[in-house]
């Protein structure tokens, strides 16, 4: 996808989204994802990359492209690229992870927005808006005044 200032604004926004997720695959061993896309197991990836999603957003929000590449070479340390299938309600996001050692990073290929309108900067908060809907959101609660036997109620 050929860069603006949106598209930067937007990959900003997805990464934001995507970090618990991002986080969450990078607890699985290098040498076995890299063992999985190089025997081409997918439906494995997949898991992977849905059990993962699953903790952060709703069901079909975020899965595996059944694709995917690693870099690595005998003086660099593995770089693992998923490719992944963004939906949100209203937007579809194609995009690849990359996950490495310390740190993952998000590059967008195509936003297919399903009303797309004349607003660039309009889409970008709708976008915004429906990725915060399409996570759980974990409220905390209330911490509750505990009472001893002894106190007088």
């Amino acid at each position: 996808m050929k860069k603006s200032t949106h598209s930067l604004e937007r990959e900003r926004i997805v990464a934001e989204a995507m970090r618990p997720v991002a986080t969450e695959l990078r607890m699985i061993d290098a040498a076995d994802l890299v063992s999985l896309l190089r025997f081409e197991r997918w439906g494995s990836l997949t898991d992977l990359v849905s059990s993962a999603a699953e903790l952060y957003f709703l069901p079909g929000t975020v899965r595996f492209a059944t694709s995917g590449e690693f870099r690595l070479d005998w003086d660099t340390k593995p770089e693992i690229l998923l490719d992944l299938e963004i939906k949100p309600d209203g937007v579809t996001i194609y995009a690849q992870l990359s996950l490495t050692d310390d740190q993952a990073g998000i590059d967008i290929n195509h936003i297919a927005f399903h009303e797309p309108t004349s607003d660039p900067d309009e889409e970008t908060r709708f976008l915004e808006d429906t990725l915060s809907k399409a996570r759980f959101v974990v409220t905390p609660r209330k911490p509750q005044a505990i009472q001893s036997d002894n106190q007088a109620m």
